[in-house]
């Protein structure tokens, strides 16, 4: 099932912003505009992203400041990219000493941003399972039959609750928020109520018996959303 990916873009310049949010809207990505460090760092605090887009300057805090803020707090933090006009060597060496991913200098194409954010979450979904059968300790998913197994047994799981289970699976301990996971699952339904997601996520605990005992346990966080927890050192393993 083809997701969106959820990028933060942080500018304090309003058609540089725009300009790069709709670049990225019409790649495909779902992308949130920020014009001050602060409320991004705000918005972290209870939302998930992908990728984190930084200008250099902004109000509030800097994007060295954004970066160190998300390297001390995030477990798992995003990838980051600082999109800025200052050029000099040693800024460069700083952003990506601090943290940063990737470093792109103003100005540049649209072809040029487009292909380093796709190689940044490229780089991101790594650690997930590019093969068509993906095994996480007892459970194994297919992913072109879109089918789950438990101890062997086929678990029979709807399209959506196929897709939930095994981006919870390829975000162990990442914590998703809510609307995260509603765009990248119901595709960008703002009006869907968070009771379909709460009935969803109700069915694999039941269905994949996510519990402490088999390996992963489903857990609630409380005012964000949702984390998978693993009680095994097993790693997942594509075939």
């Amino acid at each position: 099932m083809e997701v969106s990916m959820r990028i933060a873009v942080a500018d304090d310049d309003r058609d540089s912003r725009e300009f790069v949010s709709g670049l990225l809207t019409r790649a495909g990505y779902n992308c949130a505009c920020f014009a001050d460090g602060r409320d991004l760092v705000a918005h972290l605090r209870r939302e998930t992203y992908d990728l984190l887009l930084l200008d250099w300057n902004m109000p509030g805090m800097t994007a060295i400041d954004v970066i160190d803020w998300v390297r001390q707090t995030m477990a798992e933090p995003p990838k980051i990219i600082v999109l800025t006009s200052r050029s000099a060597e040693q800024d460069i060496i700083e952003a990506l000493d601090r943290g940063a991913d990737d470093f792109i200098t103003k100005p540049s194409g649209p072809g040029v941003i487009r292909a380093r954010v796709a190689a940044n979450l490229r780089k991101a979904a790594a650690g997930e399972g590019e093969g068509r059968l993906t095994v996480y300790g007892r459970y194994c998913f297919d992913a072109l039959e879109e089918t789950a197994r438990f101890d062997g047994q086929t678990v029979k799981l709807t399209a959506k609750e196929f897709a939930l289970a095994l981006l919870l699976f390829d975000n162990l301990r990442r914590p998703l928020s809510r609307t995260y996971i509603l765009q990248r699952i119901w595709n960008n339904s703002a009006d869907l109520a968070t009771r379909t997601l709460d009935m969803h996520v109700s069915r694999l605990r039941t269905k994949l018996c996510l519990r402490p005992q088999n390996g992963y346990q489903l857990q609630t966080v409380f005012g964000y959303g949702y984390r998978l927890d693993a009680h095994c050192d097993e790693n997942p393993v594509a075939v």
